[in-house]
């Protein structure tokens, strides 16, 4: 009777504890392991150097390793469908471009991940304007004398970008459909090839990023025309935009944004947001990024979640413009 009256007096003080524990103990602290940010290209691209200089001062805020891992190929589909299809546990992040995030999405019909769907928005991290150029020997040195040129040449000019269905190839297509003229496009495969054919005249236009094309404005190889961002680029100052040379509203510009996979707490989501804006806002970071030839931006959750929305609708009618099809 005595072992009974002791058991039965142990369950009571045992159920007693039980409830006198809060209705929901506390989930354990995150980060409590290291965190990966997965980039979807090779290393020493943009891409991989916004995930390191993130990775870097995330490590110091967070008190944990974050690393970055680097998962190249498809165009950006492998990596980015791996981080799609990761827990929403905030372990494993997510650099994403406007390719991965908003081209892709509209160029291949069995793509493995939804933007919108799959990914949680934490912030936009920079912007990469693109930069029209021409060969030194064709007669336009800015966008009226291009349309002036093309409406009496119609099919002749020639532009080239670094891939079909590119944001390079994408912005000089939405300019064509924008001024009314018809231009004629070759793909190449990456930025290199192309730049070198402007060079030897073999075509007569290109746009890339400020970083591709400033050593050869510099040197007089090639002239910049126009920069396709509404502002001015700090890193071409001179160079007036499409919009200021009377395309109105012309707006077309690359750039790199931090998400996680849908299901991704909020409190992780907003913790990743602060201290990602707060690094963006440093001095040392704003000049990291303007060695990059970047802009940095560091937005709120809700700003990105709308522009990705906009991104989307936006790049979707330049994939159709271009008429870029991939199977």
């Amino acid at each position: 009777m005595r072992i009974k009256l002791c058991s039965a007096f142990m369950h009571a003080a045992g159920l007693s504890c039980l409830l006198s524990l809060p209705a929901t103990a506390p989930a354990q602290e995150w980060p409590s392991k290291p965190v990966r940010i997965i980039v979807p290209f090779p290393p020493g691209q943009g891409a991989d150097f916004v995930g390191r200089l993130l990775a870097e001062r995330l490590t110091q805020v967070l008190g944990r390793q974050v690393v970055v891992e680097n998962r190249p190929g498809a165009g950006s589909m492998i990596g980015t469908e791996f981080a799609a299809k990761a827990p929403g546990d905030g372990y494993t992040l997510l650099i994403g471009g406007t390719s991965a995030l908003v081209i892709n999405p509209h160029l291949f019909p069995k793509l493995g991940y939804d933007t919108l769907r799959d990914f949680a928005p934490i912030t936009n991290v920079a912007s990469l304007p693109m930069v029209i150029c021409v060969n030194r020997s064709f007669p336009a040195h800015n966008i009226q004398d291009l349309i002036r040129l093309a409406k009496r040449r119609p099919g002749e000019i020639v532009y080239g970008s670094s891939g079909n269905g590119s944001t390079h190839h994408l912005t000089q297509a939405m300019l064509a459909a924008a001024t009314g003229i018809r231009l004629i496009h070759v793909p190449y495969k990456g930025s290199i090839a192309s730049m070198t054919d402007l060079l030897g005249g073999q075509i007569a236009m290109l746009a890339d990023t400020p970083p591709a094309v400033l050593p050869y404005v510099k040197t007089g190889q090639v002239r910049a025309i126009a920069v396709t961002s509404i502002k001015r680029s700090p890193f071409f100052p001179e160079v007036p935009t499409a919009d200021e040379q009377g395309i109105k509203g012309f707006d077309a510009v690359a750039w790199a944004g931090f998400v996680a996979p849908a299901g991704t707490p909020a409190s992780i989501l907003d913790r990743l947001n602060n201290e990602a804006v707060k690094a963006l806002e440093t001095p040392v970071m704003q000049k990291r990024f303007q060695d990059l030839g970047m802009v940095p931006i560091g937005d709120t959750r809700d700003q990105f979640g709308a522009f990705l929305k906009t991104e989307l609708a936006r790049w979707g009618k330049a994939v159709k413009v271009s008429g870029a099809k991939i199977d």
